[in-house]
C-alpha cells in the first residue's frame, strides 16, 4: 500500500536514463539495500524485451530475494515491472522518459504491499526516506556515469 510517483527533470538524455534503469544488473552497484542482482531470462517480444530478474533485498535482520518481470519498451522510452514471486502480494513499478528542455524528465512510481504485517509496518515509518535514496541513487548514477549534468549521447 505505500504508493510513490514523482517526476525528476536531469540533465541528461531520456536515452541515457532509460539505458541506467534499463541495466537491472548494475543495481547492486549503487543501490541502497540491494545485496543482489540476478537475470533469470531475457526474452525478446516485438520491440520490447523482456526480463525476469531477482532482486535481492537486504536492510536489518531482513533479507530476502523477490522476483520481477521487467517490460523494456526502448520506442515508447518506457519501463514496466510487475511482480512474480517474494514476499510481497503484489508490486507495480513504472518508468517513463521523455525529452526536455535541458534533459529529461524521469518519471517514477511504485506500489506494493508486503504479505507480512509486521514487514508491511516497519516499512511504512521508513518509506519517504527509502524512496528519497533510492531516487538519491539513480541520480548519483546517473551523475557518476555521464559526467555531471553535460548532456552527452
Amino acid at each position: 500500500m505505500p504508493t510513490h510517483s514523482e517526476t525528476r527533470i536531469m540533465p541528461y538524455t531520456a536515452q541515457q536514463m532509460y539505458d541506467l534503469i534499463a541495466d537491472v544488473g548494475a543495481y547492486p552497484q549503487f543501490l541502497p539495500w540491494c545485496a543482489a542482482s540476478r537475470i533469470r531470462k531475457r526474452t525478446p517480444k516485438g520491440g520490447t524485451e523482456i526480463i525476469d530478474a531477482e532482486l535481492v533485498i537486504s536492510f536489518k535482520v531482513f533479507r530476502e530475494g523477490f522476483g520481477s518481470r521487467v517490460t523494456l519498451n526502448p520506442a515508447a522510452q518506457k519501463i514496466d515491472v510487475e511482480y512474480l514471486d517474494g514476499p510481497f502480494k503484489y508490486l507495480n513499478n513504472h518508468w517513463t522518459f521523455t525529452e526536455c528542455d535541458g534533459g529529461c524528465a524521469v518519471d517514477f512510481f511504485v506500489d506494493f504491499e508486503f504479505k507480512s504485517k509486521i514487514l508491511q509496518s516497519i516499512i511504512g515509518v521508513v518509506f519517504g526516506e527509502a524512496m528519497q535514496r533510492i531516487v538519491g541513487a539513480f541520480e548519483a548514477r546517473a551523475d557518476s556515469l555521464y559526467n555531471s549534468g553535460s548532456l552527452k549521447g
